[in-house]
């Protein structure tokens, strides 16, 4: 299957610590062809269509900040767009102090739009904002193409990058939650709203078809949004019991988060052999995977990796996934990965937090894990040095000081609270395994009645312990 990849590295994936990745090969065998889409010319029927994402043209108005941040987050669009599979062939910035309540970008920049859509022969146009849908409304019957926001955006590539249940079920939820406001009856055309004769005979004042369609996908997606919630909380009563078997075992919890493409998923990979897949795309991993490690002296602890966040993450998005974003809530450590090698690393960090601050985990133990260093400039480093002195910096590609964040983790994992001496029967190995697992041996010494051990352990084992407690 490694020639479905188009990646000269691909041969030599068996020593690699991301694995066979045959979940990156069956992504890339699929693969959206430009120019195929027989959809409808007349774009009053838009809201009713498939998402259509081939040639494409960006649009984003320069609110405040510098130049430097307009750059950014216009070159992130594009990253965004190219991960849903379309083809960039222009884009566009507005600099205006508010975005325009009527088009988003104002008059005179929607007739320069249309040129430039014309000219490039662009079918959609993607705006860097969540627009109101009487703003998609007057772009879309001035421009004359499909037009979408970053949120519908973003809502596309969870649709595309989502296979478990759960995650399916949570991008379901956000999409309708999103569709719901922005249903439109009628268009350039008016032949779905009428009056009179022409809506069967009711009248005036009567129901037109269009109005009719529009409260009967209103019903069903209140219905099918419903479900889905119910779904939810039916596999979130399932995760919930996973994550309190895991704490009644005090085993320690480690979350990997950060922004997407951090490189999160490969550093789960160098740490715990995990074979999640990797791929140069955001929002590449959306499911969460928890997997089991161990430190040097043989305590358990599992390290999960989760969705990447960020800048202004769709509000739906994070209702929708506030079960599975709970596993960063409810962790011991936070592994924060930030990736060295972009241009703006102090927003990734500031994005980061500000999601871990709505979903309740800001005060979480946090350690800054600067990944990607063999990509990134210099300065950049040494600036992020001097800001997060005690941040580790990693290369998960290379392996490059891996080493010392293992040694960081054990370090920073909470350490057991009770310690015990205690005589235990040869015949009782169990404990002393669990004592091992679990928690931290002091001293051990074999003698005639069995194994004395002075040790640091939780309390349920203490309490295990506690029978052969010895005072010699």
């Amino acid at each position: 299957m490694g020639t479905m990849i188009e990646n000269d590295e691909w041969d030599d994936d068996a020593s690699s610590p991301d694995g066979e990745q045959l979940e990156l090969a069956a992504r890339h065998s699929l693969r959206r062809v430009a120019g195929m889409s027989t959809q409808l010319a007349d774009i009053s029927e838009v809201e009713y269509r498939e998402l259509q994402l081939e040639r494409v043209v960006l649009v984003s108005v320069w609110t405040s900040g510098s130049q430097v941040d307009a750059d950014n987050a216009m070159a992130e669009l594009k990253l965004l767009a190219e991960t849903a599979g379309s083809e960039v062939l222009e884009g566009l910035v507005q600099r205006r102090g508010t975005p325009d309540p009527a088009t988003f970008i104002g008059r005179g920049k929607v007739d320069e739009l249309r040129e430039v859509v014309i000219a490039t022969g662009a079918d959609t146009v993607i705006c860097d904002g969540e627009l109101e849908p009487a703003q998609l409304r007057n772009l879309e019957d001035r421009v004359g193409v499909k037009v979408i926001d970053r949120t519908a955006l973003i809502l596309d590539i969870f649709a595309s990058h989502a296979k478990s249940a759960e995650g399916k079920a949570q991008v379901e939820l956000a999409q309708l939650q999103y569709l719901r406001q922005r249903l439109r009856g009628w268009g350039g055309n008016l032949s779905r709203q009428a009056g009179g004769r022409a809506a069967a005979g009711a009248g005036i004042g009567g129901r037109g078809p269009g109005e009719t369609q529009i409260e009967t996908d209103r019903r069903r997606i209140k219905t099918r949004i419903s479900v889905l919630q119910r779904r939810l909380r039916e596999l979130d009563e399932v995760r919930a019991t996973k994550r309190a078997q895991r704490t009644r075992n005090q085993v320690p919890s480690v979350a990997i988060v950060g922004y997407t493409n951090a490189g999160k998923s490969s550093l789960l990979n160098r740490l715990t052999g995990a074979g999640v897949l990797v791929e140069d795309a955001l929002f590449a991993t959306l499911d969460p995977t928890t997997r089991r490690s161990q430190s040097e002296d043989g305590r358990v602890y599992t390290l999960t990796d989760t969705v990447g966040f960020i800048r202004h993450l769709p509000h739906d998005l994070v209702e929708a996934f506030r079960s599975t974003l709970e596993e960063s809530s409810s962790a011991d450590l936070l592994l924060h990965v930030v990736d060295g090698s972009d241009a703006d690393p102090f927003g990734q960090i500031a994005a980061v937090r500000t999601v871990l601050a709505d979903i309740g985990a800001a005060d979480v133990a946090e350690q800054l894990v600067v990944n990607k260093i063999d990509a990134a400039d210099p300065g950049t480093l040494l600036a992020l040095r001097g800001r997060y002195p005690d941040a580790v910096f990693v290369s998960a590609r290379t392996g490059s000081g891996i080493d010392d964040l293992r040694r960081r983790v054990e370090q920073r994992l909470p350490r057991p609270e009770v310690e015990i001496r205690a005589l235990v029967p040869y015949d009782r190995g169990d404990l002393i395994n669990r004592i091992h697992r679990d928690g931290e041996f002091v001293s051990s010494e074999h003698t005639e009645h069995g194994t004395l051990v002075v040790a640091r352990v939780n309390a349920d084992l203490a309490g295990e312990l506690a029978r052969y407690a010895s005072d010699a």
